[in-house]
C-alpha cells in the first residue's frame, strides 16, 4: 500500500476513528487502525468490538493495499506535522512508513487479516432523520444516562415510536432524574422495535454531528444500529436489556405549580451552591406566594439564600433537591420560563417548558 493524503483530510479523519479505540487493550489489534486504499480514498476503520467507525480521505493511491497500525500513534503523529503538508504512507511487510518534509517515521503493524469486522446483519428499519432533531434528542437527555454499571439496561438512551403517537421518542434516567424528549416520527420508523443505544455510540455520535448538518441516515435491528453522518459510518451494538416502564415515574397530579424564568433559577442555584458540600450538593427551595428563597446550609461553611421572584399561588411549603441535577435540567430549557410542577417534598417533580413542551424531565427531591 502506497499514497499521499493531504495531513488535514487524514487529520480529520483519524479524529474520528481514534477516539473509539481503548487506551489500554489486552488484544493488540484493537489498539489499530485498519487503512485501506484503493481508488482516490483511503478508508479508515477502528473498532472496540461493540462500535465500529469508517471514515474515509481522498488520496493519490500510487498502489492499493490494506494494513493496521497503532491508532493513537498515527494520530499524535498526523497531529503535530505541520498544516498544509502532505502525507505520504508506504507499508510493505510488518511495517509503515510516514514521510512529511523532512520528518520520517516507522511503525509496526498488523496483519489486516487479525483485525475484526463488526458485521451488521440485516438492518430493515432504515429512515433519515435531520442531524438538529438527532442533537436534540441526544444533548437533551444524554445527561440523565446512569453511569451505574450493574444497571447496565439504563446505560444508554432508550429510543422508540411509541404505539399509537407520531413521535420518536428518546427517554435517559439514572433513577434520580428522567429526561424525555420527542421529534416527529420521520418516515419508515413506525413500527421501529425498542431499542437502548449505548452511551459511548451516543457520545461518539454527537462528536461527528458537530461538524455535519443536513440529514442522517439510520438503520437497524433489534441487536445493532448504524448511523451515516457525512462521509462517516458509524455501527453499533445494542444493549440486550428491558429499559423499565418510565411511564410509571412520570406525574401526572402534580397540583402545586411554580412559573420561573429558568436562566434567573440556574444563576441563584450557582450561587447559593457555592458553600455546598461536594457531597450532597443539596439545595432547598423554600416556596411562598410570588416568592421562592433558595437555602444552602453546609456544616463546614456555613449558610447562604437567596430570594428569588417566581409566579407561585399555591400554600407554603420546603423541598430539596441535588443542586447538580437541578442545574442540568435547567440548562437543558430553551423558553423564557419553566414550570415547575410539585406535589410534596417526597414525590417526584415534574419540569417543563409547557403544556405543549417536547420535552419533559422528572426531579426525585431529597432530604434536606
Amino acid at each position: 500500500m502506497k499514497l499521499v493524503v493531504e495531513r488535514a483530510a487524514l487529520l480529520k479523519a483519524l479524529g474520528h476513528v481514534q477516539s473509539v479505540v481503548e487506551r489500554r487493550n489486552t488484544i493488540p489489534i484493537l489498539s489499530n487502525v485498519l487503512l485501506s486504499a484503493d481508488g482516490d480514498v483511503v478508508r479508515l476503520m477502528a473498532t472496540d468490538l461493540d462500535l465500529q467507525v469508517v471514515e474515509e480521505a481522498p488520496a493519490a493511491v500510487e498502489q492499493g493495499g490494506a494494513t493496521t497500525v497503532s491508532a493513537h500513534t498515527l494520530f499524535d503523529i498526523v497531529r503535530k506535522i505541520p498544516d498544509g503538508a502532505q502525507v505520504m504512507l508506504d507499508a510493505s511487510g510488518a511495517k509503515m512508513a510516514v514521510t512529511a518534509g523532512r520528518a520520517r517515521f516507522q511503525l509496526q503493524t498488523l496483519p489486516r487479516e487479525d483485525f475484526p469486522v463488526l458485521g451488521e446483519g440485516d438492518l430493515p428499519v432504515r429512515f433519515t432523520l435531520p442531524a438538529e432533531a438527532l442533537v436534540a434528542l441526544i444533548d437533551r437527555t444524554r445527561f440523565a444516562i446512569s453511569t451505574e454499571e450493574t444497571r447496565f439496561y439504563l446505560n444508554g438512551i432508550f429510543l422508540h415510536a411509541p404505539a399509537g403517537a407520531t413521535v420518536l421518542r428518546a427517554v435517559a434516567t439514572d433513577g434520580h432524574r428522567l429526561a424525555r424528549v420527542d421529534v416527529p416520527l420521520p418516515e419508515g420508523a413506525a413500527g421501529m422495535p425498542d431499542i437502548i443505544v449505548p452511551r459511548k455510540c451516543i457520545a461518539e455520535v454527537r462528536k461527528l454531528l458537530d461538524e455535519r448538518d443536513g440529514e442522517v441516515d439510520i438503520a437497524l435491528s433489534a441487536t445493532k444500529i448504524r448511523f451515516a453522518i457525512g462521509p462517516a459510518v458509524l455501527t453499533s451494538k445494542l444493549i440486550e436489556g428491558t429499559f423499565p416502564d418510565y411511564s410509571r415515574v412520570i406525574p401526572t397530579a402534580n397540583d402545586r405549580l411554580l412559573k420561573i424564568e429558568p436562566s434567573t433559577l440556574a444563576e441563584s442555584v450557582d450561587r447559593v451552591t457555592a458553600i455546598a458540600s461536594e457531597k450532597t450538593r443539596a439545595v432547598k427551595l423554600s416556596l411562598d406566594r410570588d416568592r421562592v428563597t433558595l437555602s444552602v446550609t453546609s456544616p463546614e461553611k456555613g449558610v447562604a439564600s437567596e430570594d428569588v421572584s417566581a409566579d407561585y399561588a399555591g400554600e407554603s411549603f420546603d423541598v430539596g433537591f441535588n443542586s447538580r441535577y437541578l442545574l442540568d435540567i435547567l440548562a437543558q430549557v430553551e423558553g423564557e420560563t419553566v414550570e415547575v410542577h410539585m406535589a410534596d417534598a417526597a414525590a417526584p417533580t415534574l419540569i417543563r417548558e409547557g403544556e405543549g413542551s417536547n420535552a419533559l424531565y422528572v426531579l426525585m427531591p431529597m432530604r434536606v
